[in-house]
């Protein structure tokens, strides 16, 4: 990708600005130039969208969307050393690449998101990957403010994002993500990927808001997941004791002898509808 947009190799902007990546900030970088493309394309056609990015780094990800042809990036850093790397990015695509220095957990995006397309491209820090796309999926109003999320997170988050009842990862997130997208595991990357390695595979998970999910009280509903999933081993009757127990299940017409992974997201919706 070097000889496609004119700039240097990501190892050599690594060590010229002394990148090296740092645990406390949950940072690998991905220097696959082949795999950030691999990564931008998983999101479709980006030439009329604006892309929001998290953790850009030296900018790898940052340069496959940008050359693949996004109006614009906007990309929330908050390590001070990467802002003159990507600073050269930049400058190499005038006013398509706005970087902003701060904690992407304290970022209101849907305050900035412009008219037209918005898609979210990102290799998540692993510290913060969690609570990002849950702040996603929960946004003030639905449809949300972005038209897809392309998201690399460790390979066991993403199987708890994509699982479905009966399955031994289906949790918390995967109602969320169940309830109010529809969410596939796009490809693995090896840990060799990145510098310096993980200790775990990666994976990228695309997501596509559902038009009309199920209505249903947010808060009810963390509450009903967050009570029957924080002793997933126990029946119903007694992991949503807390919450009414047998009379919540009676009125929602669920067996109370029934775990939590055996439910569906319409019945964790009746569930919360109930409360």
């Amino acid at each position: 990708m070097a000889a496609l947009d004119g700039l240097p190799p990501l190892r050599d902007v690594i060590q010229r600005h002394g990148l090296d990546a740092r645990k406390a900030l949950g940072q690998n970088f991905l220097l696959d130039l082949n795999l950030t493309q691999k990564v931008a394309r998983t999101a479709g056609n980006l030439e009329n969208a604006t892309v929001f990015e998290v953790g850009p780094g030296p900018g790898g990800l940052t340069r496959a969307i940008l050359a693949l042809g996004a109006k614009k990036v906007i990309a929330v850093e908050r390590d001070p050393r990467c802002l003159p790397a990507l600073a050269e990015i930049a400058d190499h695509y005038p006013g398509r690449l706005e970087v902003i220095e701060d904690d992407a957990l304290k970022t209101d995006f849907e305050a900035m998101a412009p008219a037209g397309p918005v898609k979210i491209i990102a290799n998540l820090p692993y510290n913060v990957g969690t609570q990002l796309l849950v702040n996603w999926l929960l946004p003030k109003q639905w449809p949300p403010f972005w038209e897809s999320l392309t998201l690399m997170f460790q390979k066991e988050v993403g199987e708890r994002i994509v699982a479905e009842q009966d399955d031994d990862h289906y949790g918390r997130l995967g109602v969320l993500a169940g309830w109010r997208t529809q969410a596939h595991m796009a490809f693995d990357i090896s840990p060799q990927a990145f510098t310096p390695p993980p200790k775990v595979t990666s994976t990228v998970v695309h997501l596509t808001p559902r038009e009309n999910p199920t209505p249903c009280s947010v808060a009810n509903l963390e509450r009903v997941t967050h009570a029957a999933f924080g002793q997933r081993r126990k029946m119903l009757r007694q992991s949503l004791k807390p919450l009414g127990g047998e009379a919540l299940l009676a009125k929602a017409g669920i067996d109370p002898q029934r775990r939590a992974e055996t439910l569906s997201v319409d019945e964790f919706c009746l569930l919360a509808n109930s409360l």
